[in-house]
């Protein structure tokens, strides 16, 4: 029983100390900042579909693991080229320096969507599954406000078979298989976009649980709390082809310091793209993208870890593939980020 509530203590309080988080972390939160924030709900013109995994800290044994899998879309989306949820125009270059120019909010609309994330350390593992719902409006000429939110369940669930015992027989170990706790899950958050810029403020996790593996379940439990972020970021054209997104992201989860995000995005003609970021006291990353026709985009992101985990640890690795589905204009790339 001691052995249970050690690695719950580890798990909900030593892993917040490693990544100012129990969620996981994304380094390329540019390419789907909707995993984080539930307001981009319906952003795009288009039904978009991601999938990604992440790798970290390659080479140590029972490190983070984690893959997602969403999808959006909006409902009622306007005609126009320059709005916000416009369906656009077939080009070569459809987010040049006319766009900026021609841009316009758009009219009142909403968005649905799915979430799923997996995330796995050691003999622990959750399972969150959401469904999200935003409302988008023109809240002047050429800046947009949305308010979106997610619900669903999370499941944490402990693989006993992954755990040894000194005593086989130890009472902790109610069975030798999984043990899974169902807990309800809800998001908010507020998105404020337009052609140049974009800030955005969430929450995960509200509803703050107690986790516990053992009988009595006010002892050694473990506990999940809120997680607050803030995301802002500035496009800037250095010319019709090339554009500049720099972004961060602020994460808080009390009781640990304030963890930044620092994160860089160079396109060429939206459809190749090279970023670098950088996440205070623990790594430096290099990204790799590109925008395959007007259906497939793909992002690469390896993180050079810099804590004192890079003693043991190979790096991480992130990958991101992503559908624009029924995508009729043949957009190329993500319009809002």
């Amino acid at each position: 029983m001691k052995i249970i509530a050690v690695f719950l203590t580890i798990y909900f309080t030593f892993t917040i100390g490693l990544d100012a988080q129990q969620k996981p972390q994304y380094t390329q939160y540019i390419l789907n900042n909707y995993i984080v924030n539930p307001a981009l709900t319906g952003i795009e013109s288009y039904i978009d579909v991601k999938a990604a995994t992440r790798q970290q800290w390659t080479g140590l044994q029972n490190a983070p693991e984690t893959s997602y899998f969403t999808a959006h879309m909006p409902l009622g989306n306007t005609n126009e080229w320059g709005g916000a949820t416009s369906s656009g125009m077939v080009g070569e270059n459809p987010l040049g320096i006319s766009y900026k120019t021609d841009y316009k909010a758009s009219d009142p609309h909403h968005g649905i969507g799915i979430m799923a994330v997996i995330d796995k350390t050691g003999p622990i593992s959750t399972t969150t599954a959401n469904i999200t719902y935003a409302y988008h409006l023109g809240l002047a000429p050429r800046i947009n406000l949305s308010v979106g939110v997610g619900v669903g369940i999370n499941r944490t669930s402990l693989n006993t078979a992954d755990i040894t015992l000194d005593d086989p027989n130890d009472a902790a170990i109610i069975n030798n298989g999984t043990i899974n706790k169902l807990k309800p899950d809800v998001n908010l958050g507020i998105w404020l976009y337009s052609a140049e810029f974009f800030f955005g403020t969430s929450v995960q996790q509200i509803l703050p649980q107690t986790i516990s593996f053992i009988y009595n379940a006010n002892a050694n439990a473990g506990k999940t709390v809120p997680h607050y972020f803030v995301t802002t970021g500035y496009r800037f054209w250095l010319n019709d082809d090339i554009t500049v997104i720099p972004s961060v992201m602020l994460k808080y989860v009390n009781p640990t310091p304030l963890s930044i995000d620092l994160n860089t995005k160079i396109a060429f003609r939206n459809k190749v793209w090279i970023g670098g970021a950088y996440r205070k006291n623990d790594s430096f990353s290099g990204m790799l993208g590109f925008n395959l026709g007007s259906l497939l985009n793909v992002g690469y992101a390896y993180d050079f870890t810099t804590s004192a985990l890079n003693t043991v640890s190979n790096g991480s690795h992130e990958i991101v593939i992503g559908l624009t589905l029924n995508n009729r204009y043949q957009v190329t790339c993500p319009k809002n980020f």
